[in-house]
């Protein structure tokens, strides 16, 4: 039998999490290493996994599959397409980052009125998640993906409510009162949206007598499984809400800015860069092969939520006081575009889509985490805080700049191709929602730029004076993500390689083809 490398992949994080939470508590510093080696021997076989991936070959690489529970039909199987391989290198590419952006999170607090923050708790649960995600980027059996899907809220409770950003304007009651709320919201909306897909997931299993996506896939191709037209629709919304609370998607998005506020930036990278992307993954992987008919009788209402959540995220951002928050914000008019490039069912849209995940992932990492060295510097989230950065902390200022620039997709950097290409495919479908969706990159802009012009630019303010610049470990952090937004701006072909077979696979289990321009014939 030949190596398990998708297992490999998915068990190394997992086994990492059991050993650091295992380190004594007196060799804190032991436990971050061993960490940070555990993700960095999970990125040398996402690393392999990419390499091993032949973008013309079979839907389906890297395959697994053995029987688990028999007598429900249940599977553990797994195999990766172009899009989840790609979604499974960004998340083990990020987890290195984020905990050496989060090496001195969780150590003990000297105050009396604070709680002890277990270290190796905090690490072994970063790498519990990176463990449960980037399997269920690898399942092609739904209740297993299910499962992960669900089971992965509980480490980000955590993570959100135990060990919260320390960087807070009031008590220390106060801050963990309000982070105790942003976990229970998380994990409540969240939870409410998987009951719902269970309910889906068992009336397809019902309907199909199968969990296997592949077997459900063939059975739908030769015509020995159909579905009443109704009965698709239903179960289509079961999992699509439950992907849309994740993505997340307007009116589901609330949960967000609370949980990315009051965590800490490398845990809020966590959410928004990696866990979310699952949503949006999903979206591509079950509803749209599972049930086409049905993705395709709700396109117009999504791609209404779509552009609200465009529009609307831009807006909160340009009001916000909060920086993490303003990067919520932002985040969430990101994924508008990202659904947009996805129910706009043309190849460029999809293609633009996938990408959009994999970009934004590492342009709002770089952002939020060196928005995170700033307010670590200054304790505190306030915009109205600071001022001058860039006279006393050039590089510091320099790099956030990138990031910022990264967020507006600015040409060069690499979510300006994410952008352009769902603009294109909706548009070439959906003139009205293309043009409609433009707004989100003129609001960017507009967000960005003030954001950055009021804590960089301006007089030096008091509790500025004297902040240190970026030290080497940040440095670390910072400059590998710039350098990726700068290469996957100006040559994003290896990815693209990767992706399209992938998407068109996904066009055709929708049977949609691109529109054809229209040409006028010459007088």
């Amino acid at each position: 039998m030949s190596f398990p490398l998708l297992t490999a992949t998915a068990a190394l994080p997992a086994i990492g999490a059991i050993a650091t939470a295992a380190v004594p508590a007196a060799r804190r510093t032991a436990a971050k290493w061993l960490a940070l080696l555990f993700s960095l021997a999970t990125l040398v076989l996402a690393g392999v996994a990419l390499a091993r991936f032949e973008p013309g070959g079979a839907r389906y690489q890297l395959t697994e599959s053995h029987a688990w529970i028999k007598d429900f039909g249940v599977r553990y199987e797994l195999g990766v397409d172009g899009i989840g391989v790609a979604l499974m290198a960004l998340t083990a590419l990020l987890i290195p980052f984020v905990i050496l952006a989060g090496w001195h999170d969780a150590d003990p607090l000297e105050t009396k009125s604070s709680r002890w923050r277990p270290t190796q708790g905090f690490f072994a649960l970063i790498l519990m998640v990176e463990a449960m995600v980037i399997l269920s980027f690898e399942a092609t059996d739904v209740f297993l993906f299910y499962i992960l899907f669900e089971a992965m809220l509980i480490p980000m409770y955590f993570l959100i409510g135990g060990f919260g950003d320390r960087a807070h304007t009031g008590s220390d009651e106060n801050a963990a009162a309000q982070r105790s709320y942003a976990a229970v919201k998380f994990l409540l909306y969240n939870l409410v949206g998987g009951l719902i897909m269970l309910a889906a997931v068992i009336g397809l299993y019902v309907v199909a007598g199968t969990f296997s996506l592949s077997e459900i896939a063939e059975a739908r191709a030769n015509g020995s499984l159909s579905m009443a037209t109704s009965t698709e629709r239903w179960l289509f919304l079961g999992f699509f809400f439950a992907f849309a609370v994740k993505a997340p998607l307007w009116p589901l998005h609330t949960w967000l800015p609370n949980a990315m506020g009051e965590a800490t930036s490398p845990v809020a990278v966590l959410i928004t860069a990696v866990v979310d992307k699952v949503g949006t993954f999903a979206m591509l992987r079950f509803c749209l092969q599972l049930f086409p008919e049905a993705s395709k009788w709700a396109t117009p209402v999504i791609l209404v939520l779509a552009l609200i959540s465009i529009v609307y995220g831009a807006l909160l951002a340009v009001g916000q006081r909060d920086i993490k928050r303003l990067i919520a914000y932002a985040s969430i008019s990101h994924f508008g575009f990202i659904i947009l490039g996805i129910f706009a069912m043309t190849s460029q849209g999809q293609s633009g889509a996938t990408l959009y995940m994999v970009n934004h992932g590492i342009s709002t990492a770089a952002l939020m985490l060196v928005a995170g060295f700033l307010i670590t510097r200054r304790g505190s989230r306030l915009i109205a805080d600071y001022g001058g950065v860039q006279k006393v902390a050039p590089v510091l200022a320099g790099t956030f700049l990138i990031g910022g620039l990264a967020t507006l997709s600015l040409p060069g950097l690499s979510p300006f191709v994410s952008e352009f290409l769902v603009l294109v495919g909706t548009f070439s479908a959906y003139p009205a929602a293309g043009i409609i969706a433009t707004i989100g990159i003129v609001l960017a802009a507009l967000y960005v730029l003030v954001l950055y012009q009021r804590t960089m630019t301006g007089p030096v303010k008091a509790g500025v004076q004297g902040m240190a610049d970026l030290k080497a470990r940040e440095l670390v952090v910072v400059l590998p993500l710039i350098a990726l937004l700068i290469f996957l701006g100006v040559y994003p072909k290896p990815l693209t390689e990767i992706v399209n077979p992938a998407v068109q696979h996904t066009m055709s289990d929708v049977q949609k083809k691109d529109p054809q321009p229209e040409v006028e014939a010459a007088k």
